[in-house]
């Protein structure tokens, strides 16, 4: 039985240099090396003050991680999901969108899927948002979830 992943969350401010290090290990391990696509990881958005990393942490080490972020038409966004080789199918990738969605509680928010993951972001009540394009060789969807009406 793997050890318990423990939930984290930080403004980039409250983040120590060995966090952010491990954070964007597991980013560049994932999106840049095991998917094969060069790209600019650090794209400055981080550090903005708006921004909100969560992630859930075995032994130390992150195994899943998303950011939240403010876009300038107040909307937030929802990025950067990605789950370590070795901890998928444990439920790390819902356990860190439900998280995020409480925290955001009712704003609406958007994100970029990958398209494979569609059904994913459906199941967190996200709906496609226009067409799927190509970027850095991988199919995306863009989705929204609107504020729920009660």
């Amino acid at each position: 039985m793997p050890p318990v992943a423990e939930f984290r969350t930080a403004s980039f401010a409250d983040l120590s240099a060995r966090a952010f290090h491990d954070l964007l290990r597991l980013r560049v391990d994932v999106f840049v090396v095991e998917q094969a696509c060069p790209y600019p990881e650090l794209d400055g958005r981080d550090v903005e003050p708006g921004t909100r990393h969560l992630w859930l942490e075995q032994a130390g080490a992150p195994v899943a991680y998303l950011r939240i972020l403010a876009d300038p038409d107040g909307r937030r966004r929802i990025g950067r999901v990605v789950v370590a080789k070795r901890a998928r199918g444990e439920g790390y990738a819902g356990r860190l969108m439900t998280a995020a969605l409480a925290e955001l509680g009712g704003s609406p928010c958007t994100l970029e899927a990958q398209s494979q993951l569609v059904g994913f972001y459906t199941r967190h009540g996200f709906s496609v948002d226009g067409p799927e394009y190509l970027e850095d060789g991988i199919l995306h969807t863009p989705m929204r979830r609107d504020t729920p009406t009660a």
